[in-house]
């Protein structure tokens, strides 16, 4: 193992006259970080950008546990590998089909490589406001009646854990000679238990991109990409990862892509058959709610929408409760010492993982019961402004992404933007999904989505706008001049 390796090495006696600079000198330096293995491209020891030896093991071991022709070590994130497999793909001024839940990475990828997207909107849940699985039928017509589209992307799971199917997009993607591209960055677990959706790499994805590190023990950038059939294109994919990820990678990180993968090389089975056994106990646990739910847990049936659901993802809704995610949150960080995923305006998520103790989901489902047991519903009159916060529909295009980050505008008041160009992203983080892009005109939808999400305590986040309540953008000659804030 790479890590055996390191520590072998570490311990050998043979001084560093090579970087890093701290020269793994652990009597000098504050001890519980891994000096004394963190080493550079040095003899024995590979080279990611072009694996012969040990990390090319580690890479043979990850394609045997998921099933592709190849997979690549990524130390910067999923991040990194979904800028790669696009600029492998297309180019300036390319079409990419894509969901329009994409996360933030997609996008750059778009405006970085001058790309044409061709958005997907998949339908939301209504009792949380999240996106669906998307339809297989929208990506046949959209390739259908477009042209020259290069690469279709999609997201699954989805970051609350909605799973699409993948093999029916990937058999129409194919239908059409199009690769298709899966961020399944919160998906690394799945296929290893039939209690689970399988992986995308199985189900025909010809790029998929996980991070290790969102729901497997490995370190924070920790994430691999697979490659399989015959619509990848391998050397662009290879030569792209060259550019876009660091010359000098960690060995640490690396080290611990490779104890994770042997980690479940060797005990998945009884870590996926303990993880089952946590799960369904707290499936009982969440039939016993009366104020909360969770997402299709405690016998709730699977929405129309859901091709699939990770089971890992511990949704709970606030639907019609006096509180709403945000302060969820605070009561479990506060009173029960429980840290959850994320939050937002209608729903919080508690993320689970092989490496969950039958005590930590315990604590979690007492937790949830007491709060539970606490809660008020709001009333009928209270309910309309209680209503999730509806994503608006998708907005007219004046210019190409990559255009119009480029352009010079001012800083104009949302609640007066009605009709601009928004010369920036403007999203909510986590899940990093943008709600407006750079070129797209501001729709009254817009501003009374913002306007929700400020009420309820979420902090939208932009590209540019420093200042709240204001936005980056250039007036549409089509609209007249209004209030703008000068750069």
């Amino acid at each position: 193992m790479l890590y055996d390796k390191l520590k072998k090495y570490s311990e050998s006696g043979i001084y560093p006259m090579h970087m890093p600079g701290h020269k793994r000198n652990i009597g000098i330096l504050p001890h519980g970080l891994p000096y004394d293995t963190d080493v550079s491209e040095i003899s024995g020891f590979d080279n990611l950008h072009d694996p012969r030896s040990v990390l090319r093991e580690s890479a043979e071991v990850a394609t045997g546990l998921y099933g592709s022709d190849k997979a690549f070590m990524l130390i910067n994130g999923s991040t990194v590998g979904i800028l790669a497999a696009i600029g492998a793909h297309a180019g300036n001024g390319d079409k990419i089909l894509m969901a329009r839940n994409c996360h933030l990475s997609v996008y750059n990828a778009v405006e970085l490589f001058g790309l044409d997207p061709v958005y997907i909107v998949p339908e939301t849940d209504e009792s949380t406001g999240i996106f669906c699985s998307v339809d297989p039928a929208a990506v046949e017509s959209a390739l259908e009646s477009g042209t020259g589209i290069k690469l279709v992307v999609v997201t699954s799971p989805t970051y609350e854990g909605v799973v699409s199917d993948i093999g029916s997009i990937a058999a129409i993607a194919h239908k059409y000679d199009v690769p298709l591209l899966v961020d399944e960055a919160h998906g690394a677990h799945l296929g290893f238990s039939k209690r689970f959706p399988e992986n995308a790499v199985r189900a025909g994805a010809d790029i998929t991109v996980m991070s290790l590190h969102k729901t497997l023990p490995a370190l924070t950038q920790c994430a691999l990409m697979h490659q399989c059939g015959k619509y990848a294109n391998v050397g662009e994919i290879s030569r792209m990862l060259s550019i876009l990820q660091t010359s000098s990678p960690s060995y640490i990180l690396m080290a611990s892509i490779d104890h994770c993968l042997r980690f479940l090389e060797s005990d998945k089975d009884k870590l996926f058959a303990d993880y089952e056994q946590n799960l369904d106990q707290f499936d009982r646990e969440a039939k016993t709610l009366k104020n909360l739910s969770v997402l299709c847990k405690g016998g709730d049936v699977l929405h129309p929408g859901f091709f699939m659901f990770d089971p890992g993802k511990i949704v709970i809704s606030t639907k019609s409760n006096a509180i709403n995610g945000l302060r969820l949150a605070d009561i479990f960080r506060e009173e029960y010492k429980i840290e959850l995923e994320m939050a937002c305006a209608d729903y919080a998520i508690a993320m689970t993982s092989i490496c969950d103790t039958s005590y930590g989901f315990m604590r979690l489902a007492d937790a949830l019961k007491a709060i539970d047991s606490s809660a008020q519903t709001i009333s009928s009159d209270e309910s309309a402004y209680c209503e999730p916060a509806r994503r608006p529909s998708l907005p007219d295009r004046a210019d190409m992404p990559g255009d119009a980050i480029k352009r010079h505008g001012g800083f104009v008041p949302i609640k007066k933007s009605e009709g601009f160009i928004s010369l920036e992203y403007v999203w909510v983080y986590p899940p990093g999904i943008p709600i407006i892009t750079p070129g797209e005109i501001i729709s009254p939808e817009f501003i009374v989505y913002i306007d929700r999400l400020v009420r309820s305590g979420v902090t939208p986040k932009s590209t540019k706008s420093q200042m709240p309540g204001f936005i980056y953008a250039t007036s549409n000659a089509l609209c007249g001049t209004q209030e703008v804030r000068s750069q």
